[in-house]
């Protein structure tokens, strides 16, 4: 009798002893993922205190986190930011913010984001409102620092506010930026390659070629940055151009209905702020661009405008109607000093499009001045 007893017992310790693995494993798991809760809101007060004494002050309304058990999820209610050290200074506020890091991914934290973002002078009300349908956005770290860098946002718009009521500036379908820290970037030679992708942009108080929605697919490496904390930014671009710094363009293509643009380039800052540098563009549909800059503008200026202008004296109204008609002349000028090409199956016209200190020059027409950006 007492040798079936215990030989049912060694029949079932096989069935127990899995069971009892998996309770301990959960019971380590269970204080592993508190212990690294606890450090969070450690590393978050740390943190917040860092910044603060940087005048940079982080508040929430409400914090909680959660996500046991295999993310640490640190949600903000009602968050906000004092930038003291921006001229002005400068107040943030958002609705809610979500982080969250996987346990067996610690140095990648995603984020989304609820709003909408409120931005103005400290201790005024906002001046400018940012919304957006859905926003998220993602970083991976390592011991050297940030390694990637991404923010996806779909409607994304940006409103100035005044008077208690707010008109769009800026509006779009879909927004991705990506910033990725390049193979050979080093301290003294830092890069970060770099992705833009607008869909439906739109921007008709800033210039009215903006005010049809536009697509856009630019690529490129950004040399010269070093210190991504917040800054005025006459102050960011003084230094990264005290640095040496340059945007290095390898692909751009811009589409706004039957106009299609590609180009590639440099651009920098000149020691007074202005911008400089050279790209080569192809442009489908030239003319219809030429109009939306400003054709009677660009012919006013040099041969063209003289002559134009002799002809007007001479023959009063045929000075107009040779300004209407002046953009065919200036693409075949264009043509001339550049290529005339074809750029996906379509005729166009490749040109050098030139920044020299701030004067903006396609070919040999200036089309205007860019302020200084320090």
């Amino acid at each position: 009798m007492r040798s079936s007893a215990v030989a049912a017992r060694r029949r079932r310790w096989p069935i127990f002893l899995p069971c009892g693995l998996v309770v301990v494993l959960a019971a380590l798991w269970s204080g592993a993922w508190f212990y690294l809760a606890a450090r969070a809101q450690d590393a978050i007060v740390d943190w917040r205190a860092r910044e603060a004494r940087a005048g940079r002050v982080y508040d929430c309304g409400t914090q909680s986190i959660a996500g046991f058990p295999f993310r640490i999820e640190v949600r903000c209610a009602d968050p906000s930011a004092q930038l003291s050290a921006m001229a002005p200074p400068l107040a943030l506020k958002a609705a809610d913010a979500l982080f969250a890091w996987q346990v067996y991914q610690p140095a990648l934290v995603i984020a989304e984001l609820g709003g909408p973002l409120a931005l103005g002078d400290a201790g005024k009300p906002a001046s400018l409102l940012v919304r957006w349908r859905l926003a998220q956005a993602s970083a991976r770290a390592s011991l050297a620092g940030a390694e990637r860098v991404s923010v996806v946002a779909e409607e994304p718009s940006l409103a100035r506010v005044a008077g208690g009521s707010s008109a769009d500036v800026v509006t779009a379908q879909h927004l991705e930026l990506h910033g990725r820290r390049t193979d050979t970037a080093t301290a003294d030679d830092p890069a970060v390659d770099l992705v833009l992708r607008m869909i439906g942009a739109a921007a008709p108080t800033l210039h009215p070629l903006l005010a049809e929605p536009l697509d856009a697919d630019v690529t490129g490496v950004l040399h010269g940055v070093v210190d991504v904390t917040p800054k005025p930014w006459p102050v960011v671009f003084k230094e990264w151009q005290a640095r040496g710094g340059s945007l290095e363009i390898s692909k751009a293509r811009l589409q706004q209905g039957d106009v299609v643009a590609v180009g590639s380039g440099t651009l920098g800052l000149t020691p007074r702020g202005g911008l400089n540098g050279q790209m080569q563009i192809t442009v489908v549909e030239l003319a219809k661009v030429l109009q939306m800059l400003g054709i009677n503008r660009i012919v006013s200026q040099g041969d063209i405008g003289s002559a134009i202008d002799a002809l007007d004296r001479m023959l009063p109204g045929l000075g107009a109607i040779a300004r209407q008609n002046a953009a065919p002349g200036i693409v075949a000028g264009l043509g001339a000093v550049g290529q005339n090409t074809t750029l996906e199956g379509k005729p166009a016209v490749s040109v050098p499009l030139r920044f020299d200190d701030g004067e903006i020059l396609l070919g040999p027409f200036r089309l205007g001045h860019a302020p200084p950006l320090f």
